[in-house]
């Protein structure tokens, strides 16, 4: 059971899904970078509302069914505008108490920004996180040919270019194998349609990103945001990320204080895929911990396997 809502960010309006729960607590969500709410949430939405928490899915402003143009084109200062205005609706749904919020790839970057600003929530879950755009930006490039890497620097400087003159942004797809021009080439994200929409549901699901927007996210570094996390955070860690990378993302919460680690076995799409009920039932658990009713006290970080 679900209702469309919308809330109103930057004087955009995002759509979001709101699933009713019965325990006062609230998952704010959404999908990657640009990955819409329904593939990038529903599987995980579906288990916290069953489990009792109220849900709000959204997808960010120039995407999926939120207002905003130019289209397909992700600024991260709107994305995070857009998650502080998503918190602060969560916040005015009917029995709602408290609010934890979730996202996994880039926007798990997100997380530890926010988690470090004073937005009132309980706990957060970054979900193979983005934590150092440098760090997997050269990883990636390993997995490209040198002409497909000349050909999407080509675009986006030329989609940069295109913006200041209000032109139609440049796409590149989301993921594709070596020798294509996309964002990723790399061998886990080759999965992005079997962990995130294995049944073709998601038609309406552009799989597209203005070239504009590659040069932000290969520089944003939200790993600096790590010892200033003020609230209790799970990290959900792929061991063979390569999307992503393991190693920046136990720095990080080596350096968060009350974080909690989750590894599992597989790449960026693992709690998806394989280690999807190991993945849900831990968040779950993190869950039932800091929004429940009844609070525990907080504990030192620890790692769970």
């Amino acid at each position: 059971m679900r209702e469309k809502v919308s809330f109103i960010s930057g004087g955009v309006a995002c759509a979001a899904w709101h699933y009713p729960g019965t325990n006062g607590g609230c998952v704010v969500m959404t999908g990657g970078f640009a990955v819409t709410k329904e593939p990038g949430t529903d599987r995980f939405a579906e288990r916290f509302n069953a489990a009792g928490f109220s849900v709000l899915a959204f997808d960010h402003r120039n995407f999926g069914e939120s207002a905003g143009e130019p289209r397909q084109v992700a600024r991260i200062p709107d994305q995070l505008d857009d998650w502080r205005a998503a918190i602060a609706c969560a916040a005015t749904l009917p029995g709602v108490e408290r609010v934890a919020i979730w996202a996994f790839s880039l926007p798990g970057g997100y997380i530890l920004q926010l988690a470090s600003e004073d937005l009132g929530i309980s706990a957060a879950i970054a979900q193979s996180a983005n934590v150092d755009g440098p760090t997997v930006t050269r990883n990636a490039s390993r997995y490209q040919t040198p002409g497909a890497a000349i050909r999407l620097v080509g675009r986006a400087l030329l989609d940069n270019l295109s913006a200041l003159f209000g032109r139609k942004p440049r796409l590149v797809a989301l993921a594709g194998p070596p020798g294509t021009v996309a964002l990723l080439n790399t061998p886990d994200a080759q999965q992005t349609d079997e962990a995130l929409d294995p049944d073709n549901r998601y038609r309406d699901w552009q799989q597209t990103l203005a070239a504009r927007s590659v040069f932000p996210a290969a520089f944003y570094r939200p790993i600096k945001y790590a010892p200033n996390v003020r609230y209790p955070l799970l990290y959900v860690v792929c061991e063979d990320d390569q999307s992503a990378l393991a190693a920046p993302t136990l720095k990080a919460a080596a350096q968060t204080p009350n974080s909690t680690v989750l590894k599992v076995p597989g790449g960026h799409y693992a709690p998806f895929l394989a280690a999807h009920e190991q993945t849900v039932e831990a968040e779950l658990a993190f869950l039932r911990k800091h929004l429940s009713r009844q609070v525990q006290p907080e504990q030192p970080a620890t790692e769970v396997r």
